[in-house]
C-alpha cells in the first residue's frame, strides 16, 4: 500500500499530498493521503474518507485506493478535484488489517471507540479528522451476510442479499435540518447510483436476540460510532456497509467496485452541491434545541429480502424493526451554555482536545451559575465492554452558583460542532464518559462535570 500511495504522490506532486498522522499500536505509521487541485479558484467543500477502520473488511482499504488512482489518472473524474478537496485514510487500523482481525493490538474495536477514546489509533484519527475540518465523511466497511441469527430463518436459513448498505444518524442531538440533507440528496443519490448499476441496496440493519425472538435495527443513534460521531460534529457522514465479512476473496472485485461506486457518488454529489452543503452546514451550526439525553426508536413490522439458503432463491421474511431513524426522545434537558469539569482529570481533557473542542481554562477563582449532577442510581457491569466497566446511572439536577477554582475548564456550546459534547457530558447518555466508566460513580455523588447556566465572562488580566 504504501508503495502504491508513494506511486500516486511522485506522479502527480500538483494534486496529491502525503503525509502520517501518528503510529499504530505496533509501531506502523498510518497515511492520510490529500488530493485537491491547487491551481483552481472554485470554491471547495473538504471531504474524507476512510477505509479499514476493521481489521478483516480489506475491500474497504481496496476501494479507497482505486478511488485515489481513478481521481489522479482518469480525465473524466480528475475534475471533482477542482471544487473538493480530499482528505483520506485508506488503511485505519494497520495492525488489524494485517492480520485480517477486526480489531486493533489491544483488542478493541476501533467503531466502538469514538467517544471513549481508549485505543491510540482512535486519538490519532480524531486528531487529523479535526484538523482536516471535513464538511462531509464517509466511513467504508464490510458487513457479515451470514450471522447466527440467520440460520434460524426459513428451513435452513437465510443469507443477505444487499451489496450495499448505508449507515446514516437517526440522532436526536444532529439537527434535523442536517440528518434530512444526509438523506434526501447524498444517501438518495447513492441509491441510484447502485440502481444504475445493477446493485441491491437497503439501510444498514443488524439483528439482535429479544426473549428468543430475532428483532432487526435499522440505521443508528449511537455517538460510539463513526456515522453519528461525525455527523453530532456537523459533518454530513455516512458508514457504508459492503457484503464481505468472511468472504475471504471471493467477489471482491465486485465489493471493491461497490464501495468505489458509492465513494464516487458522494464526491459527485458534492461537487454538484457545493453553495447548498455550506448553507445547510451553517444553518445546522445554529442548533439551539433541547440535549436529548435518551432516546428510544420506533417498533414497526417490515418486510426483508434475504437469499434462501435451502434453494438459492429470493425470498422476504415478514420481521420486527426498530428504526433508529424514527426515534422519540425519553429524557432530555435544556440546552445549557456549556459544560464545566473541575481540575484534576487531565486525561478527559486530552480527549476534548482531541476530539476537536476549544477548552477555556479559569485563570482564577469564578463563581458560576451551574446545574450540579447528584447520583441517585448507579450500577456496574461484571463484565468489560470494549475495555470498559459501564455504569448505568441516573441523576437530579439541581441549580447552584458555585465557586470554581483556577485550572477549571469550560467547553462552551457556542463554538462550532459542539453537540457532540451533550453525548460525552450528560451522564445518562449511552455513550457519555459516565456510562464508559471514565468517571467513577456512587450513589449520592456530585459529579465533577456541571451545566453551565449563566452567562461566562473571563476575567481580564
Amino acid at each position: 500500500m504504501m508503495a502504491f500511495l508513494n506511486g500516486l504522490v511522485s506522479a502527480h506532486p500538483n494534486m496529491a499530498k502525503m503525509s502520517v498522522i501518528g503510529q499504530s499500536q505496533e509501531g506502523k505509521d498510518i497515511p492520510m493521503v490529500v488530493l485537491t487541485n491547487p491551481e483552481s479558484k472554485e470554491k471547495k467543500v473538504k471531504v474524507f474518507m476512510q477505509g479499514g477502520l476493521h481489521g478483516d473488511e480489506p475491500a474497504s482499504t481496496e476501494a479507497m485506493l482505486f478511488l485515489l488512482d481513478q481521481l489522479l489518472n482518469n480525465d473524466s473524474c480528475t475534475s471533482l478535484l477542482n471544487t473538493i478537496e480530499l482528505g483520506m485514510i485508506p488503511m485505519a487500523n494497520i495492525d488489524g488489517f494485517e492480520k485480517q482481525n477486526r480489531y486493533a493490538a489491544n483488542g478493541l474495536d476501533l467503531n466502538r471507540d469514538q467517544t471513549k477514546l481508549m485505543a491510540p489509533e482512535t486519538m490519532v484519527l480524531k486528531k487529523a479528522f479535526n484538523a482536516f475540518g471535513a464538511e462531509v465523511a464517509v466511513d467504508f466497511h464490510e458487513y457479515r451476510p451470514y450471522r447466527a441469527d440467520y440460520a434460524r430463518m426459513s428451513t435452513f436459513g437465510v443469507t443477505s442479499i444487499y451489496d450495499v448498505m448505508f449507515l446514516y444518524s437517526g440522532n436526536l442531538n444532529v439537527p434535523q435540518i442536517l440528518r434530512d440533507y444526509t438523506q434526501d440528496v447524498f444517501i438518495s443519490d447513492a441509491e441510484k447510483t447502485m440502481d444504475r448499476n445493477g446493485f441491491r441496496h437497503h439501510d444498514y440493519f443488524s439483528t439482535e436476540d429479544h426473549s428468543g425472538h430475532t428483532h432487526f435495527h435499522q440505521g443508528s443513534s449511537n455517538a460510539r460510532s463513526s456515522a453519528t460521531s461525525f455527523a453530532l460534529r456537523n459533518t454530513i457522514s455516512a458508514l457504508i456497509e459492503v457484503r464481505g465479512v468472511g468472504l475471504n476473496r471471493t467477489s471482491l472485485t465486485r465489493r471493491v467496485h461497490c464501495g468505489y461506486l458509492v465513494a464516487m457518488s458522494f464526491l459527485r454529489t458534492t461537487a454538484a452541491n457545493v453553495d447548498g452543503i455550506k448553507e445547510v452546514l451553517q444553518q445546522s451550526n445554529l442548533n439551539t434545541g433541547d440535549a436529548v439525553v435518551t432516546s428510544k426508536s420506533e417498533e414497526l413490522d417490515a418486510k426483508i429480502q434475504f437469499i434462501d439458503l435451502d434453494n438459492n432463491e429470493e425470498i422476504t421474511l415478514d420481521v420486527i424493526l426498530h428504526d433508529a431513524l424514527k426515534t422519540t426522545a425519553i429524557l432530555s434537558r435544556t440546552r445549557p451554555l456549556g459544560y464545566v469539569l473541575l481540575p484534576g482529570h487531565p486525561d478527559l481533557s486530552e480527549k476534548l482536545l482531541a476530539l476537536g473542542f476549544t477548552l477555556t481554562s479559569l485563570d482564577d477563582p469564578h463563581f458560576l451559575d451551574v446545574e450540579k449532577y447528584l447520583v441517585t442510581e448507579a450500577s456496574q457491569d461484571s463484565e468489560k465492554y470494549e475495555g470498559a466497566f459501564r455504569q448505568q446511572v441516573t441523576t437530579s439536577i439541581e441549580l447552584s452558583r458555585k465557586e470554581f477554582p483556577e485550572g477549571t475548564q469550560l467547553l462552551l456550546l457556542e463554538q462550532p460542532k459542539s453537540n457532540l459534547a451533550i453525548e460525552l457530558f450528560e451522564p445518562e447518555a449511552k455513550n457519555s464518559f459516565v456510562s464508559f466508566g471514565l468517571l467513577k460513580v456512587e450513589i449520592g455523588d456530585e459529579l465533577p462535570i456541571y451545566r453551565l447556566k449563566g452567562e461566562f465572562i473571563q476575567k481580564k488580566q
